[in-house]
């Protein structure tokens, strides 16, 4: 059943406009707390599910006034634009360093790359697209990285397990098993209805790990914004402002030489690390805690 005279079906159409809400309401609290690294990472990804959502949904339709060439070029692009984000996703979101690799330089290399081959160069050239020829090689790969995923998914889990932890593990492999029916679908002629399913199974996945981890840093903030509040001493409010901007150790400790008024030489000196490294360093604090200044760094991180 299609919509709206287009080749959208009802289920495509449905998953749509329950993401446009989800993005929406999203969106609105990232505005309100804009460092928020998580919610971005969520933001992109389903800002990227709609995309495929839409394009796969209404492309290649004659009746449409664009060349149905450049809507194959589209429809497929969504679909490889999904696929490379989503490791990158669960690199950054649940902190699973072994993606790292392939994050920045495996999938440009053996997702993208492909597609820029066969969907647009060669089909520019031979008028037809090679959809076979395309997709073994981010087939190959998506397979490989699947499995990646699960093992690093299994590292992250193997200490300290718990129930929680075990839930959380079992959650994110229903997450990420869909995800590798993006290439899969290339390679087979499907229907969209068995394409949406399978791949909005995954966002579904994810959506919920991704409210879980909310309510759980939440209550946790929550927590720690009652202690701070009891105990009222300056060094809890400053371990608490370093927490919540995601400093790190070597950030941290610049902060407080820069709060005992050193220079950058000085600082250079004192941690042996070259001088471009300590402003780098610096650049970085400033954009995690949005100060533009060192006054504004110390008034958020010691007097918040």
């Amino acid at each position: 059943m299609l919509v709206f005279g287009t080749q959208i079906h009802i289920v495509t159409f449905i998953f749509i406009i329950l993401e446009t809400g989800m993005f929406l309401f999203q969106l609105f609290y990232y505005l309100f707390r804009p460092q928020d690294q998580q919610r971005k990472w969520y933001l992109i990804l389903l800002f990227l599910m709609l995309f495929y959502n839409i394009t796969g949904g209404l492309f290649p339709d004659p009746h449409i006034s664009i060349l149905v060439s450049i809507q194959l070029m589209v429809a497929y692009g969504s679909g490889f634009l999904m696929a490379s984000y989503f490791p990158f996703y669960f690199y950054k979101a649940f902190t699973l360093p072994s993606l790292r690799w392939h994050a920045y330089y495996g999938v440009p290399l053996f997702l993208f790359l492909p597609y820029v081959i066969f969907f647009i160069v060669d089909f520019a050239i031979q008028g037809h697209l090679n959809l076979k020829y395309g997709m073994i090689v981010p087939f190959i790969y998506a397979m490989v990285l699947l499995y990646v995923m699960f093992q690093a998914i299994r590292r992250k889990h193997v200490q300290e397990r718990n129930e929680h932890q075990y839930l959380e593990e079992v959650a994110m492999y229903c997450a990420v098993t869909p995800w590798a029916s993006l290439s899969f679908f290339g390679l087979i002629e499907s229907s969209q209805l068995v394409e949406v399913l399978c791949t909005n199974t995954g966002i579904i996945g994810i959506t919920i790990l991704f409210i879980w981890r909310s309510i759980k840093n939440a209550r946790q903030e929550y927590n720690r914004l009652l202690e701070l509040a009891r105990i009222g001493e300056g060094t809890m409010v400053f371990e608490e402002m370093c927490r919540y901007y995601k400093l790190t150790n070597r950030e941290i400790e610049i902060v407080l030489l820069v709060r005992q008024g050193l220079t950058y030489k000085e600082i250079s000196a004192k941690l042996f690390i070259a001088g471009k490294t300590v402003e780098n360093h610096i650049q970085h604090i400033y954009e995690k805690t949005q100060a533009k200044n060192k006054v504004t760094l110390l008034h958020k991180l010691f007097d918040a």
